[in-house]
């Protein structure tokens, strides 16, 4: 196929056009913002496999068992799932490849929907792979076709490191013509390069620091390492989306546009140093680019005027390069704009809300875990303790139950379906192991929810849409050893509070299993609203669960208390509000329209 034309792209959108043009046949991943666009986009191309993986390490895996067969691999993760990978990637840059392999990690800075913001030029380097930087959605599909093609020359996976502001900005795209997709006929077998034991991965070690050697001179000789010489005052190193703002800020500077960031590209560094008198580094998060030039003895400023934190805009490389001394005074100095303050809340109809009211009712200290639910922590549920990473809910809850003398409430550790299967089943095995007196609540949606309703295996279809087996919890569960298993509709307020309580009195650990469809993606076809009568007495009860279809009228009581009213818009008729309200003023919107008529 011939795509010969410019369009409009998000740059992850890009990316896959980009393996797509590259030959690349098989693509897994675990869906995170700001990743999970790409394999999206792919697993619609004709002629290729995409799938989701239950976590990166399985995904980077499976990518590694794909690429030995000679199969071009696209491997997908947001930067926290590079730490879940990391244990085969740290070996499969030791062995190399045989088809072409690139791994996309997507950094958040800014945190926008991460529990950090690391920065994974860091991880790149330390696991001696080349790393590829985009600055904008047309380098974002070229580097993608490049990495096929460094990976194969050189024998190495390739990281391609994009950020947030790169995954999800448009950009006029020039496509290229599509290559048959590359697939391999079988594995060959070479132990001695595959079987990491000592006795061979000590080979393997020189072999990927000579590759390190041949990385290099190609960073100092590829022009998208680009050097611009202008002024001779200023030189700005710089890489990533960055250098769009630095270059409207300063366009008659002289720059080193960094383009691979790892191996760095110091020959090229020299050359601008010797052509301007002071170096200027402007790069997000860390100061890797920074820290290089420092290395080769390049004398540079750059986070003495940039923060460590967050992310870059105009207006903050403004400031710092004012502060710097190299450009004038802001017209208008950075300051955090006057909005109301608007937290984020669960959906209205969310399921995660009743469990959490029921958990809350029964006074339990719940450990958490990434997903939606983690919102619980805020008002009004105010119920969550921690949130560390996926999985972390259980081992916090074990550890909590293990080592406290004085127990005030129950521990209950809180995970999503998707999360469970991500990383939850050795926690629960440990929590088996232990006898620890804990008890988890999987709270099953059955799809992965903040990421966009991406497929699991508890799905029932995977990415491109066939029929897959449904993963059975209960049967899961048992087999490690957990005695006590309890289904909760979460919908069904009062009884889920009895089955929680039966839960949690049960000596040694249990299993909540806390079931319905996500709001989003609801197993009804017509959502059915409700609305609160004028006989609302005020009492708040409904606005305590935090529903965002429910806000205050501008009516008040007789004892001048505000009334409350639901937004038939936003309902979906999960009736949790009619089950809490105690004096039974919420009823379904048809009732209403029946009685007028």
């Amino acid at each position: 196929m011939k795509e010969n034309n410019k369009v409009l792209l998000f740059g992850n959108e890009a990316i896959a056009h980009g393996a797509r043009e590259a030959g690349v046949y098989f693509a897994s991943a675990y869906p995170g913002t700001p990743s999970t666009e790409i394999l999206e986009v792919f697993s619609k191309f004709p002629g290729i496999f995409a799938k989701w993986s239950p976590n990166e390490k399985v995904a980077m895996e499976v990518g590694i068992g794909s690429s030995l067969t000679g199969t071009r691999t696209l491997v997908t993760m947001k930067h926290v799932g590079m730490n879940v990978a990391m244990d085969p990637l740290m070996t499969f840059t030791y062995t190399g490849v045989v088809g072409g392999f690139v791994l996309v990690c997507a950094d958040d800075p800014g945190m926008h929907s991460s529990q950090n913001e690391q920065d994974n030029r860091i991880l790149g380097k330390f696991a001696k792979m080349p790393i590829l930087e985009p600055s904008d959605c047309q380098e974002a599909h070229d580097f993608t076709i490049l990495g096929y093609e460094l990976s194969e020359r050189f024998n190495t996976p390739v990281m391609l490191h994009e950020t947030t502001r790169i995954a999800h900005a448009k950009g006029l795209v020039q496509l290229g013509e599509w290559q048959e997709p590359v697939r391999g006929e079988h594995i060959e077998r070479d132990y001695q390069r595959f079987v990491m034991m000592p006795m061979f991965a000590k080979a393997r070690h020189t072999f990927a620091e000579n590759r390190t050697i041949q990385l290099a001179k190609f960073s100092n000789e590829w022009e998208g390492n680009a050097l611009e010489f202008n002024s001779k005052d200023i030189g700005i190193v710089t890489s990533g989306i960055a250098y769009q703002y630095i270059k409207e800020l300063l366009p008659d500077a002289s720059f080193l546009k960094v383009g691979m960031p790892f191996p760095f590209p110091t020959e090229k560094a020299r050359q601008l140093a010797d052509h301007v008198k002071r170096i200027i580094v402007v790069e997000e998060l860390e100061p890797f680019i920074e820290e290089e030039l420092l290395i080769a003895g390049i004398k540079c400023e750059g986070k003495k005027y940039f923060s460590r934190e967050g992310e870059l805009n105009l207006d903050i490389v403004h400031q710092g390069l004012y502060e710097a001394g190299i450009a004038s005074k802001p017209a208008k100095m950075p300051t955090p704009a006057d909005v109301v303050s608007r937290p984020p809340v669960l959906c209205a109809g969310c399921p995660h809300r009743g469990i959490d009211m029921a958990l809350k009712k029964v006074n339990a200290d719940i450990f958490g875990d990434i997903g939606c639910y983690t919102l619980s922590a805020l008002a009004p549920l105010n119920t969550m303790h921690t949130c560390f990473c996926m999985g972390a809910s259980i081992g916090n809850a074990i550890g909590v139950a293990l080592t406290q003398t004085n127990a005030k409430h129950p521990p209950i550790a809180m995970i999503g379906d998707s999360t469970f299967l991500h990383s939850g089943l050795t926690g629960l095995l440990d929590m088996v192991y232990s006898q620890a007196n804990a008890t988890l609540v999987i709270i099953d949606n059955r799809i992965t929810a903040m990421t966009g309703g991406q497929e699991n295996p508890g799905s029932g279809h995977d990415l491109m849409g066939n029929e897959a087996p449904k993963v059975n919890f209960e049967k899961i569960i048992s087999s490690l050893g957990i005695e006590k298993i309890v289904n909760v509709d979460t919908y069904k307020f009062d009884e889920a509070v009895e089955r929680v309580k039966e839960a949690i009195d049960f000596e040694g650990p249990s299993v909540i299993i806390a079931r319905q469809a996500c709001a989003l993606f609801p197993s009804k076809l017509k959502p059915e609203p409700y609305f609160i009568e004028e006989d609302c007495n005020g009492c708040g009860a409904c606005l305590r669960i935090g529903c965002p279809a429910i806000s205050i009228s501008g009516e008040k009581t007789d004892k001048g208390l505000d009334k409350a009213i639901i937004d038939a818009g936003a309902c979906t008729g999960c009736t949790l509000c009619v089950q809490i309200c105690p004096i039974d003023v919420i009823f379904p919107v048809k009732e209403a329209e029946e009685i007028k008529v």
